[in-house]
């Protein structure tokens, strides 16, 4: 069950902020585009532009709804830094990444908008630590998102190992996923226009989603693709059971889902009794030793 839950105002922003990634990748397919390689160097620096104030919005409306809290914010740079530092151990190599079942774990139990912000954080923190920074960098900040967004998204009653089994189900997929997303920030700008592969502007929609799905099964499906799922899929097999229990462990005793509550004071004690008081209640006997002393005087 995720930790942090998606107010109205946080879902709006998740909406309009995929709706707007979603047409960064894609317009190309709608309107005519110029394949040439530096097309994209100038719209990366206009997206990265338009992220920040997302992610900025994003943070604003955890915050404003009671969904994030400093103790979380402070879980979000902690992961966020063990991202960074454990994508270098395999970025590079056969496709295998070492960053996303950490991603995928975290949207699970925090939820997705906390995974949707791990998933930008994580990749421009290890960017800045690979000297990674690039016009790609956005769009893998943006499709990173989507992973830990999605994550946060899977049914809450799975537990046990059939919890685990559909979080590296997903992870296979999310890594497919990534990496179409990937090839269509670039392959309307890369491979030049003269090939069958090739993208052609203003072409019908039908006939450049074909050769963009040859292209990218010839270059990334069965290579890089599949290193990547298959490294996120046993990372999570494998670790998965010990780092959910970690991090639900963490949200607990970090209580972040524990609701605000404000007591009604409580009453005054009555006050002490005044001097004027005494002597009224002392009065009685008083006089009942009067009235004794003076019967037995009588007698």
């Amino acid at each position: 069950m995720s930790v942090l839950r998606v107010a109205p105002r946080t879902a709006v922003v998740l909406v309009l902020a995929s709706a707007a990634a979603l047409a960064t990748f894609t317009w190309p397919f709608f309107v005519p585009a110029h394949p040439e390689s530096t097309a994209r160097t100038g719209e990366a620096l206009l997206v990265f532009l338009v992220v920040l104030p997302v992610l900025v919005a994003l943070v604003l409306a955890e915050l404003s709804s009671g969904g994030i809290d400093s103790k979380a914010l402070a879980m979000l740079g902690v992961l966020a830094a063990v991202n960074a530092a454990l994508r270098p151990l395999g970025a590079g190599t056969a496709g295998i990444e070492t960053v996303f079942f950490l991603l995928v774990l975290a949207g699970r139990v925090f939820g997705p908008g906390f995974g949707f912000l791990l998933g930008s954080t994580s990749l421009f923190a290890s960017a800045l630590l690979t000297a990674g920074v690039g016009p790609w960098l956005p769009f893998q900040m943006l499709a990173a998102s989507w992973i830990g967004l999605g994550a946060g998204l899977l049914p809450t009653r799975l537990r046990g190992r059939g919890e685990i089994a559909a979080l590296a189900a997903y992870g296979v997929l999310a890594a497919y996923g990534y990496g179409l997303l990937m090839n269509l920030w670039f392959w309307p700008f890369s491979i030049g226009a003269d090939t069958q592969l090739s993208y052609v502007a203003g072409a019908p929609l039908l006939e450049n989603l074909h050769r963009f799905a040859v292209f990218t099964a010839v270059t990334s499906t069965f290579g890089w693709d599949t290193g990547r799922a298959i490294t996120t899929a046993v990372a999570i097999v494998l670790a998965g059971p010990a780092v959910l229990a970690a991090l639900r462990r963490a949200a607990r005793r970090a209580a972040f889902d524990a609701p605000v509550t404000f007591a009604a004071p409580d009453p005054q004690p009555d006050p002490p009794r005044t001097g004027g008081d005494d002597r009224a209640g002392s009065s009685g006997p008083v006089a009942g030793a009067a009235t004794t002393d003076r019967a037995g005087d009588v007698a």
